[in-house]
């Protein structure tokens, strides 16, 4: 079940950390890169985000999505399953899910280039590469684009 997630709440912050961290850890080994500001981020900067966060619920938390709102575009900020449960779907759930509920806006969103996972289920949902660009020496992040 997708479920809206109040991570203002300290518990749903925590929640998310605890799956956001090793998460983080795989796409962070895929780019040669520790410096993704998730893998670091505390429960009270998750707390304190601007973000909406909706997430896969099924008995625990093993999921989520978030994102803002800016006019008639959807920023997808993170898509995170906890690494027990890859490859179960659960990532395509939510980004269909999100699709879904914001029909007739424009979606931007970014991941490691070396995410190829990312890319392929983004590509497969229609989004198209706009921008790669170097956020650390050596390490590169493809920006997406999936129009109305």
């Amino acid at each position: 079940m997708i479920v809206r997630l109040d991570h203002h709440l300290e518990k749903a912050a925590q929640a998310i950390q605890k799956i956001q961290q090793p998460a983080y850890k795989v796409e962070a080994a895929l780019m040669g890169f520790e410096g993704i500001p998730q893998l670091h981020e505390t429960v009270e900067e998750i707390q304190d985000s601007q973000e909406i966060f909706m997430g896969f619920l099924e008995g625990e938390l093993k999921g989520f999505i978030s994102y803002k709102k800016e006019g008639c575009t959807i920023d997808i900020h993170r898509l995170v399953v906890a690494p027990f449960y890859f490859r179960q779907g659960i990532g395509r759930r939510l980004l269909t899910y999100l699709l879904e509920q914001y029909k007739g806006h424009d979606f931007i969103v970014s991941t490691g280039t070396a995410n190829e996972p990312a890319k392929k289920l983004y590509e497969s949902h229609g989004f198209i590469e706009q921008d790669c660009f170097e956020v650390a020496p050596g390490v590169f992040c493809s920006c997406f684009l999936k129009r109305k």
